[in-house]
């Protein structure tokens, strides 16, 4: 597959930003957070009405409009000043004209082929806040790539985004949009010397391979957590969710992967991100544009254990989450939350840094309503992001909303064990 760039601009707000709010600080979450860009990849078929180039300018026209609403995003962010420069100099778009056809990348396996797709922003002194890159496949097809700064939104914010963009391409114009707001400084102030969290590097290359679960498995799993006595009652008063069944049984597999490669069972720790939004006791909106997450953390005990049990998982899972979204609810003031927020965030980076114990960290998009974004020329066939650098676990739907797409982030012996683990291909299907 070879992409070439034909266009490259910068795509400013329709109506210039007011002077008033030209500053804008960001928050103490923000403040967290790695310095990287997130990658939102949203695959259209192609449309009879309408070329790949038409499409295009439909989306740059729209992308201006909705900036005016979302004038952070085509600002800068400055670090030393834990502050976005709200100064519209607009989101980088770039236009691409890709052979081949969309079914055989998504029918792929090699996931790193989705490299191609994403924009690689000019080196400067002054990185754009988020990048835009519109593929444009020989089969009328179409892939849509947003570069976000995860230091200005996590992915609740960014999926908000992209429908109130979508809805002003098919609407032409932003009546109706929701107002974000850009107040969450307002409850968790930015802070003197505080160290973003630095992406998890190895030495060695990591393989992502992607791994469907469809509803017919998810439920098969869900039986099988119903296992155990004492568990089994609990886990009839509290149902798992899709997310939790499905971590749980990737944990239950990646403890394997690591008992074959050490020759004995190690403990680990399962760290998960939650989305906060309605769930402290803070006036929060709904529709605060940034960082609003924090980590749950579950532990599995390792040299006493003889066996591992998907119910025992998935019980000290639940529990995990439970138990951090109820201590949520208690601050009744931003420090006292931010301050949860911050020890959840530096536990993970202490024990990534121990080696003493193994870390298995996962993220999760089910829920997120990615596959509503729709341009005006139908809803997405797939959504996904990138292949990762760093060991990790992405979770996101299937499109039907039944199943769960698990990306797998791993060297190349743990990948090998993973996926040719006998559970592994009982219970996941070709996408």
């Amino acid at each position: 597959m070879k992409v070439q760039i034909l266009s490259r601009k910068f795509v400013k707000p329709a109506t210039p930003t007011p002077p008033h709010l030209r500053s804008l600080k960001v928050s103490s979450i923000d403040q967290l957070q790695p310095p990287i860009h997130a990658a939102f990849i949203l695959y259209y078929l192609a449309n009879g009405d309408e070329n790949g180039d038409h499409r295009s300018k439909r989306l740059e026209k729209s992308l201006s409009e909705i900036l005016t609403l979302y004038y952070p995003v085509a600002g800068r962010y400055i670090r030393d000043k834990q502050m976005i420069d709200c100064n519209d100099e607009g989101v980088e778009f770039l236009e691409a004209q890709v052979s081949g056809q969309l079914a055989q990348l998504i029918q792929g396996e090699k996931l790193e082929e989705l490299n191609h797709l994403l924009p690689r922003p000019i080196q400067s002194t002054s990185t754009p806040v988020a990048l835009v890159q519109v593929n444009m496949f020989e089969c009328g097809g179409l892939a849509m790539v947003l570069l976000i700064s995860h230091n200005i939104a996590d992915g609740i914010a960014a999926t908000s985004f992209l429908n109130a963009w979508a809805k002003a391409c098919r609407a032409e114009g932003i009546n109706g949009a929701v107002q974000p707001r850009f107040d969450l400084a307002s409850y968790f102030p930015p802070r003197e010397n505080v160290p973003a969290m630095q992406p998890m590097k190895f030495g060695v290359p990591i393989i992502t391979r992607r791994f469907v679960f469809n509803g017919a498995a998810i439920s098969s799993l869900k039986q099988i957590a119903k296992g155990g006595d004492s568990d089994s009652e609990s886990l009839s008063k509290h149902q798992p969710s899709r997310v939790v069944v499905v971590t749980a049984f990737l944990w239950k597999v990646l403890i394997a992967v690591s008992k074959a490669r050490r020759g004995n069972l190690r403990p680990s720790i399962l760290f998960h991100s939650l989305n906060l939004r309605g769930r402290t006791a803070l006036p929060i909106s709904d529709d605060s544009f940034g960082n609003l997450y924090m980590v749950a953390n579950a532990r599995f005990g390792g040299d006493g254990d003889s066996k591992v049990e998907l119910h025992e998982l998935v019980g000290s899972l639940q529990s995990s989450i439970r138990d951090t979204l109820d201590d949520c609810m208690k601050p009744q003031n931003g420090d006292d939350l931010v301050s949860m927020v911050t020890n959840s965030m530096r536990k993970l980076q202490e024990e990534l840094q121990s080696g003493e114990i193994d870390i298995y960290k996962f993220t999760s998009w089910c829920r997120f309503p990615l596959f509503e974004v729709d341009f005006g020329w139908g809803k997405p066939i797939w959504v996904s992001n990138q292949p990762k650098v760093v060991e990790m676990v992405s979770l996101t739907d299937t499109k039907d909303g039944d199943g769960i797409e698990a990306w797998v982030g791993l060297d190349e012996k743990n990948m090998s064990l993973f996926q040719n683990h006998p559970e592994v291909k009982a219970f996941t299907s070709k996408f």
